[in-house]
C-alpha cells in the first residue's frame, strides 16, 4: 500500500480511483462512459499538459517558471497574427517568441545566480503586457476556419490532431528521459545541485535547457488552442497557469525538486481533465470542480510533507523550528 501512495504511483493510482468514482456516481446513465466524454478530456488534456510538462521539467531541477502562462497567450495571439496566411509561420512564430523567453529567464537565473520565481514573474508580466500590446487589448479572430476544424475534428472518435501531438511530445518525452542520461541527470540537480556538479552534471546548461523546454512548450499548447479556437486574446489564454501547476504536483513532481517523471505528469493531467469532463457529464454545479481539485491537492501535500521536509532539512530548511 506504501508503495502505491508514493510520489511514483500515486499519480495512476489517483487516475484510476477517480474513474472509478465518477463511473460508479454516473450510475450506469452513459453520461460518463461514453466517447464524447473521452474526446473532451483529451481535448482538455492538450490545452493543459505541454504547460505542464514544461513547468514540470523545471521543478525538476529545483525551479519554478511562472512566466508559462504568458509565454502562452503571448505565443497563441502572435501565432494567429503571423499565421493569418500561412499557418506554419505562426508556428514558427510562436516557437521563437517560447525559447526566446525561456532562454533569457535561463540566462538570468544561472549567470546572476537568481531565484527563478522572482525572474519567472517578470517574465510573466512582460509577456502577458505584450499580448495586451499587440492585440490592441481586444479579441483576436481568425477566417481560416478550415484549419481550425482540422485541429479539432474528432480522429478514431475519441482523437484530435491537437490531443495526437500533445500525446507524441509526452512519448517522445518519457522516451528520452527513460533511455538517456538525461533524465538521471534531471533528478540528481534537483535533489542536491553541489553533489550533482562534483558528479560532472552540467547543471547551469540543464537550468537553462528546462526554462527552455518550458518556453517552447507553453508556446507550442498556446498556438495549437489560438489555431483551434480560431481566436485568441491576452486574457482568455491566460489562465492556465494553476491547472498546470495543480497537475504537475499531483502528477508525482516535488516541489523540492529531484522527483517526477513525464508520464506522471500526464497522469496528474489526464486525472484533473478527468475530473472537469466527468463532473461536467455529471451535471454537477460549477463549483464543484474547484472544491474537488483543491481536496486532492490538499490529499497530495499532507501525503508529500514528510518527504519535502527532508528535502528542506538537507538544505539547512527546519520546518519545526521556523517562526
Amino acid at each position: 500500500m506504501a508503495r502505491l501512495l508514493s510520489s511514483k504511483w500515486r499519480p495512476y493510482v489517483a487516475l484510476l480511483l477517480l474513474t472509478i468514482l465518477l463511473a460508479v456516481a454516473d450510475r450506469e446513465q452513459g453520461r460518463f462512459i461514453n466517447v464524447a466524454t473521452v474526446f473532451s478530456t483529451l481535448q482538455a488534456f492538450s490545452t493543459f499538459g505541454l504547460v505542464a510538462l514544461g513547468l514540470g521539467l523545471t521543478m525538476l531541477v529545483g525551479e519554478f517558471d511562472l512566466s508559462v502562462a504568458g509565454v502562452f497567450g503571448l505565443a497563441g495571439c502572435l501565432g494567429l497574427l503571423a499565421g493569418a496566411d500561412h499557418a506554419w509561420l505562426g508556428v514558427v512564430v510562436g516557437l521563437g517568441i517560447g525559447l526566446v523567453f525561456g532562454l533569457i529567464q535561463g540566462l538570468i537565473i544561472t549567470k546572476l545566480n537568481v531565484g527563478s520565481v522572482p525572474v519567472s514573474l517578470g517574465g510573466l508580466l512582460t509577456a502577458s503586457g505584450l499580448a495586451y500590446v499587440v492585440t490592441g487589448n481586444r479579441t483576436l479572430s481568425s477566417d481560416n476556419i478550415d484549419l481550425a476544424m482540422a485541429f479539432n475534428d474528432p480522429l478514431a472518435q475519441i482523437f484530435s490532431i491537437r490531443s495526437l501531438v500533445v500525446l507524441t511530445i509526452f512519448v517522445l518525452a518519457a522516451g528520452i528521459f527513460r533511455v538517456t542520461r538525461l533524465g538521471r541527470d534531471l533528478i540528481a540537480t534537483g535533489s542536491d545541485r553541489k553533489s550533482a556538479e562534483i558528479a560532472g552534471v552540467g547543471v547551469k546548461k540543464l537550468v537553462v535547457s528546462a526554462f527552455v523546454f518550458s518556453g517552447v512548450m507553453s508556446a507550442i499548447g498556446g498556438v495549437m488552442l489560438s489555431y483551434g479556437l480560431a481566436s485568441a486574446s491576452p486574457s482568455g489564454l491566460s489562465d492556465v497557469l494553476v491547472p498546470s501547476a495543480a497537475a504537475t504536483i499531483l502528477g508525482g513532481v516535488s516541489l523540492a525538486g529531484g522527483a517526477g517523471r513525464p508520464f506522471g505528469i500526464a497522469a496528474g493531467v489526464l486525472t484533473l481533465t478527468v475530473l472537469r469532463s466527468g463532473l461536467t457529464a455529471l451535471a454537477a454545479p460549477p463549483f464543484a470542480h474547484d472544491v474537488a481539485m483543491g481536496l486532492i491537492l490538499f490529499t497530495v501535500a499532507v501525503s508529500d510533507a514528510p518527504y519535502l521536509s527532508r528535502q528542506m532539512a538537507a538544505f539547512g530548511i527546519d520546518f519545526r523550528r521556523s517562526g
